[in-house]
């Protein structure tokens, strides 16, 4: 969850990132304590981050999906087609973004029906299973080992093809050539996709188009240099794309 930070000791050598999105670079001053910090999980395709204090974030589409610790209870978050505003209960969370592709694997369903939800963890499943994770949790003085044990229990194995996919689209790659380089017809694409990210690959690789151009405009890219390395056709196309996304401009998510 995006929130302002300050960089400082975090556990596990958590790395301190910049507030209003989950993928940001930017580091804010060293005197002032941490809200948000992240570091890769060793769980496959798995990012673990940690958010402290209590705030109203605006999360914007990434392609992942969440497992969150409230302190009190799991969450999970599907993955978006628009930003999310909303308040986040607990004074500490902690939890598991999972990239393109990895949330079958981890949730056992097609993420396309958790799409743009914020469900409870026993919704999911067995209320008797959760509850032994949250008494689990509640136990531990360590929730993030914690958190990536109940997971590596239950993960199961992740396409590859459909990590593969995900990655093309990452590299900014078309839908044609990343159904060509899979083997697969448009129409199964479309409905792999659907499943395995939440939505069909045009939109995803859109999402992540969207992803590049803002890390790139948080290392404090000129708007136009963006839009141009981000693989817009220029910087209106930008401008547009953002404001349908994140509901905000580019510069009140880099600046606000």
């Amino acid at each position: 969850m995006p929130m302002a930070l300050k960089r400082g000791d975090m556990p596990g050598n958590l790395r301190v990132v910049a507030p209003a999105v989950l993928h940001v670079s930017d580091v804010a001053p060293a005197r002032l304590e941490p809200m948000y910090a992240e570091r890769p999980s060793a769980l496959p395709s798995t990012v673990v981050w940690r958010a402290a204090r209590s705030t109203t974030p605006r999360v914007v589409p990434d392609g992942c999906t969440d497992l969150i610790w409230t302190g009190e209870g799991l969450l999970v978050a599907g993955p978006d087609t628009r930003a999310h505003v909303g308040p986040v209960v607990g004074s500490v969370l902690t939890a598991l973004r999972f990239g393109p592709g990895v949330g079958p694997a981890v949730f056992g369903m097609g993420v396309d029906e958790l799409r743009d939800q914020r469900i409870d963890f026993a919704d999911l499943g067995a209320d008797g299973d959760a509850r032994r994770c949250i008494d689990r949790l509640l136990a531990t003085r360590s929730p993030v080992a914690a958190l990536e044990a109940i997971v590596a229990e239950r993960m199961g194995q992740p396409s590859p093809m459909m990590l593969g996919v995900a990655a093309m689209l990452e590299e900014g790659r078309s839908v044609q050539a990343a159904a060509e380089e899979a083997g697969l017809s448009a129409r199964q694409l479309q409905r792999r996709s659907v499943e395995a990210f939440g939505y069909g690959p045009k939109l995803l690789g859109r999402i992540l188009r969207f992803q590049r151009a803002l890390r790139l405009a948080r290392g404090r890219a000129p708007f136009a240099a963006v839009a141009a390395h981000a693989g817009y056709s220029d910087q209106a196309h930008l401008a547009r794309d953002v404001k349908d996304l994140a509901g905000v401009t580019l510069g009140e998510l880099v600046h606000g």
